[in-house]
């Protein structure tokens, strides 16, 4: 249900304008109007979940209330806007594609795992709020119209891994594959029972494994001999 609009706050003087330093305002463009208020409506449904009210996103925006109907229909599908600029991959690929390939292996497997947890944890918070909490009913159709932004992921990450590629036992894709797989189960709430894996772990148990490496014999169990 849309919330009500305050008439005293619709007035044209806030529906058009953010407010500067000056006191002044200056008109904004219906672009960058639109972002403003889906930035700003972003941490409010992580928090409040479809509980926020247009009030909170016009005080967090800067703008009267009326101005979101200028922009929106209704609030429902200023959260569904939200929502899909939090599923957007772009900013992430940028992120991606400024790593440093000449960087040593490890930190650059590090930063890669820091991009991707924060991403993934921002989007399972999000959807959580916004009661998503289970897979789709149509899973098969899900996968495929999830598969060109994961094939995007694949490639950026491959970029990163490439300078390596000899080092790997196996092909860079599947390395690609691997660290994403290990970065959302350790980065999933239910999956880790509440106790997220840090991106140093992530990337410990993709490029060392768990076993201990020592040519020492007394710091081989009875069960490591055939190891």
């Amino acid at each position: 249900m849309t919330d009500p609009v305050e008439p005293s706050r619709s007035s044209a003087s806030g529906d058009e304008t953010c407010r500067h330093g000056t006191g002044r305002a200056r008109p904004l463009p219906p672009d960058e109007r639109r972002a403003t208020l889906i930035a700003a409506t972003l941490p409010l449904v992580a928090e409040h979940g479809t509980r926020v009210t247009t009030r909170q996103i016009a005080d967090a925006a800067g703008v009267a209330e009326g101005t979101i109907f200028r922009v929106f229909p209704d609030k429902e599908e200023l959260v569904r806007a939200a929502v899909a600029a939090a599923l957007d991959p772009g900013p992430m690929l940028e992120d991606l594609d400024s790593v440093d390939p000449a960087a040593p292996l490890r930190e650059r497997l590090l930063r890669v795992t820091r991009i991707l947890q924060h991403r993934l944890i921002s989007i399972i918070n999000l959807l959580t709020a916004v009661g998503l909490h289970s897979p789709p009913e149509d899973l098969e159709a899900h996968r495929a119209k999830v598969r060109p932004t994961n094939d995007l992921i694949y490639e950026a990450v491959g970029r990163v891994l490439e300078p390596d590629r000899l080092r790997f036992r196996y092909p860079v894709p599947e390395v690609a594959r691997l660290l994403r797989l290990l970065t959302f189960s350790g980065s999933h709430p239910m999956i880790t029972d509440g106790e997220l894996l840090t991106p140093e772990q992530i990337v410990s148990v993709l490029l060392d494994g768990v076993l201990r490496h020592t040519t020492d014999p007394t710091e081989i169990g009875p069960g490591d001999a055939g190891c």
